[in-house]
């Protein structure tokens, strides 16, 4: 089975650097600078799973592309997934299957009408890991997991033949029937912890320190209603770790979208929050908080656009 990751960061470069070491045929897209990096220091990664060391790892460049592949790992960034498109769709065959890792939904419509839905998985990575000084992967804790499967919910060959490379790959691999499920309950878990953390701009801890926990449990219930008015309420157990993350006392944990604003960077707020207000029924008296955090993150987008002249995404709600 050839793999073909896209992209050598955090999250690409982690769970593909599993599956070479385990001697899988698989090659990184990259850019040209991170391909010079790789070939030079070679694909390191420090995690409390195990480091790991992988000298010179085959990378291609967009424009390098000669062959199909069975498997496409996309772990992009929302905002870069059109330009990331046309970089690997060369590597797309009759019978490719495209196992995208991004948060939300919006981006299995965009896969799908540009390859065909028949070509596209399912898919949600829960690990915690950045890129180092040098461009090692700092795997971040110990969750290393990776959700896939068919969207219709079927145990088709080729989950079966994935699930079998995943299985010697030394990360927590899992095919699921029910992927949409556990990736709308991801998104609810995303879109309350941006929400809050955004809003707050600060961590969970500083906020349940203030006595405003309950900010983060109302977001939680909003998110819920609209994940179950499009028929994937969260189970009880999402649920109740949700909870106990945003109500836990001294936590540092915050969103990356956090992160992205307080560096200046580009955020993930449509894709995000956007298109699950897009998605939701909802009103000034059951969905209050989610439309003003929306709100301020387009804010910030429109400061961005200003300050650097690059136009924010379109404004996907009303």
């Amino acid at each position: 089975m050839r793999f073909l990751v896209v992209g050598a960061g955090a999250l690409g470069g982690y769970f593909g650097g599993r599956l070479l070491a385990a001697g899988h045929d698989l090659s990184f897209l990259v850019r040209p600078g991170r391909a010079a990096q790789l070939a030079a220091h070679g694909l390191a990664i420090r995690s409390p799973r195990g480091d790991l060391h992988v000298p010179a790892p085959p990378t291609v460049l967009a424009h390098q592309i000669r062959r199909h592949y069975d498997v496409v790992i996309v772990g992009c960034k929302a905002y870069d997934l059109e330009p990331t498109i046309t970089a690997f769709a060369p590597a797309v065959g009759p019978d490719t299957a495209i196992l995208p890792l991004l948060n939300g939904l919006r981006h299995l419509d965009t896969l799908a009408e540009r390859f065909g839905r028949s070509r596209v998985l399912g898919g949600l990575g829960m690990i915690s890991a950045t890129l180092g000084n040098g461009g090692a992967i700092l795997h971040l804790g110990q969750d290393d997991t990776l959700v896939f499967g068919e969207l219709d919910g079927e145990r088709t060959p080729r989950v079966a033949a994935i699930a079998e490379a995943f299985a010697r790959a030394g990360f927590d691999g899992r095919a699921s029937d029910a992927i949409l499920q556990a990736m709308w309950e991801k998104w609810v878990l995303i879109a309350t912890l941006a929400s809050l953390t955004t809003l707050m701009r600060a961590p969970v801890g500083d906020i349940v320190q203030a006595g405003a926990e309950e900010l983060g449990l109302t977001l939680l219930q909003e998110c819920s209603r609209i994940a179950a008015h499009n028929g994937h309420p969260p189970g009880a157990q999402t649920l109740a770790r949700a909870h106990a993350t945003l109500t836990a006392a001294g936590s540092g944990l915050s969103a990356s979208m956090l992160k992205d604003i307080e560096r200046g960077a580009p955020t993930e707020a449509d894709h995000i929050l956007g298109d699950f207000l897009r998605r939701g029924r909802w009103s000034t008296t059951d969905t209050v908080l989610l439309p003003v955090a929306y709100a301020q993150l387009r804010s910030y987008e429109a400061r961005r656009a200003r300050e650097t002249g690059i136009e924010p995404t379109q404004r996907l709600a009303a």
